[in-house]
């Protein structure tokens, strides 16, 4: 096992966005917790409450847990209703993100990004101000489910602008990153289009330069827009193990030059 490192303000962890997906995550959290303990933690979307469980200091088996925890399958749930609320009910995640906020207290600083509306602005919020409504903001997908508001102001999704912040890292300090990027691809081309024609408007955070950046991404398609979108046990359980597989071959070394 390599030897663990720990900076304050140098090494960080970010996750992306990624629905589901974000299971991937966890299990490649469990090869890279055996050496790597982040300084700060950077999530967006489903990745910042897997951020926020990290930076509380959560194992890697317990994260593990909650994803094949079959009361995973109700963070998004269809529902009848308003069509401006989207088309998930969004008391049922908000139930989820205030437990999870609930059950950790980070012991390093954290990161949640979000995106401002009307104007696509990414905004990063650190602790201690962080909420569970931050949390609630990053995951709230326009057209699924309702945008947050957030003193005075409405918040959505982090992942629509900004799916893998390795620039809120930097603004928080780092100068080495470790990204775990569960979507490197939306599985879907209306999306993708759709996302991509946002991003030119708004624009995107330039890439953090003279930082250390390493990014560890599926090897292979994690599926369909709808594996995406709802909770499968084996779709979970696989995605784990591939995330631990994925992760499995970096070592301090792979990631930073031996240094």
């Amino acid at each position: 096992m390599s030897a663990s490192f720990h900076s304050p303000t140098a090494d960080a962890l970010v996750l992306s966005a990624g629905g589901m997906f974000a299971a991937w995550q966890a299990g490649a959290w469990k090869a890279l917790a055996e050496w790597f303990a982040p300084g700060l933690v950077v999530g967006t979307s489903a990745g910042a409450l897997n951020g926020w469980a990290i930076a509380g200091g959560c194992a890697p088996e317990e994260l593990i847990g909650q994803w094949l925890d079959p009361s995973a399958a109700a963070s998004l749930r269809l529902a009848v209703q308003a069509p401006w609320r989207g088309v998930f009910d969004a008391a049922l995640l908000e139930r989820s993100v205030r437990r999870i906020h609930a059950r950790y207290s980070p012991r390093v600083p954290f990161g949640a990004v979000t995106v401002e509306l009307p104007r696509l602005r990414p905004c990063l919020f650190r602790t201690p101000e962080v909420d569970w409504r931050h949390l609630l903001a990053s995951c709230s997908v326009p057209f699924g489910l309702p945008p947050v508001r957030i003193a005075g102001r409405w918040h959505c999704d982090g992942g629509l602008i900004s799916p893998l912040p390795v620039w809120a890292a930097a603004a928080m300090g780092a100068r080495r990153i470790v990204a775990l990027n569960a979507l490197p691809l939306m599985p879907s081309r209306i999306v993708r289009g759709f996302v991509k024609s946002l991003r030119k408007i708004a624009g995107t955070p330039a890439h953090p330069r003279r930082i250390e950046v390493r990014v560890i991404a599926p090897q292979a398609p994690l599926g369909r827009l709808r594996d995406l979108l709802f909770w499968d046990r084996d779709n979970v359980r696989r995605w784990i193990e591939l995330g631990e597989r994925d992760a499995k071959t970096i070592s301090l070394a792979g990631c930073f030059g031996g240094q």
